[in-house]
């Protein structure tokens, strides 16, 4: 998929990279930084499958290009972002958003569903973030946000997830120290019960109707509600700014109230 001809007012705007961005958490993230005035590539599993948030944001007068790559796969992952650099320009902000479920009991997890999860997530997260950081470096300008989970606490059924989602912590809290004197800030996003197509999955799972899994969920959340993908788009939104500058190395909770 091409990109739209570049509006004058998006002449130097600066490119945005999200991961997993064909629905959820992802397109409205990417949403939300096309809005802010980013050019946003949308990436995700298949070319086909990222066009979706790719056009509608094309559709707002936005820039986007839609663009496929398998993210636990090294060679996918440096062409799509040479691609990326070639057709939109520079990437200096990096969501890394990708992921998978494969939740189970301990006792009946296979292997395949522990490094399935460990690939996409944390191996996908170093991988992208290792092809996009030179950039960063060379721009000394830097957003790399990461998306963890109110699981990285402990979730029954998500050893793997939760496993992954801790692990994104500690990733990112160490991209800060690395790259920080380069202009580049690393931050984690952890969302709490978020209404997407996984927490429909994980309802199915424990066998109850969504409605009712959300209706339950919110009854534990100090707000009365439970989260939509864009309470953490707009947390990413202000992440990637430049008025975030200061911030690097957290772990932001959005959540709906203090998780303990």
């Amino acid at each position: 998929m091409t990109e739209q001809s570049v509006p004058s007012q998006h002449s130097a705007a600066r490119v945005a990279v999200v991961t997993g961005a064909a629905r959820g958490i992802g397109a409205a993230t990417a949403e939300r930084l096309a809005a802010d005035g980013y050019a946003v590539a949308v990436l995700d599993l298949t070319e086909e499958s990222a066009k979706e948030t790719a056009e509608r944001i094309l559709a707002a007068g936005g820039r986007a290009l839609a663009v496929g790559a398998d993210v636990s796969d090294a060679e996918q992952v440096a062409a799509a972002v040479e691609r990326i650099a070639a057709e939109l320009g520079a990437p200096v902000v990096l969501v890394n958003n990708a992921g998978v479920l494969r939740d189970n009991l301990l006792f009946k997890m296979s292997e395949s569903d522990w490094d399935t999860v460990m690939n996409v997530h944390l191996r996908g997260a170093f991988l992208m973030t290792r092809a996009v950081q030179k950039y960063m470096v060379d721009a000394k300008f830097g957003r790399i946000v990461n998306l963890s989970s109110s699981s990285a606490q402990g979730n029954r059924g998500q050893v793997n997830y939760s496993a992954a989602k801790a692990g994104l912590q500690g990733f990112t809290k160490t991209l800060a120290i690395e790259l920080g004197k380069f202009g580049v800030t690393a931050n984690a996003v952890a969302p709490g019960f978020i209404a997407t197509d996984m927490t429909a999955a994980t309802a199915a799972r424990v066998g109850m109707e969504f409605d009712d899994f959300m209706a339950a969920a919110a009854t534990q959340i100090p707000v009365g509600r439970v989260g939509t993908p864009a309470d953490i788009a707009n947390t990413i939104s202000f992440l990637a700014a430049e008025a975030a500058g200061f911030v690097s190395g957290q772990v932001i909770y959005v959540a709906g109230g203090p998780l303990d």
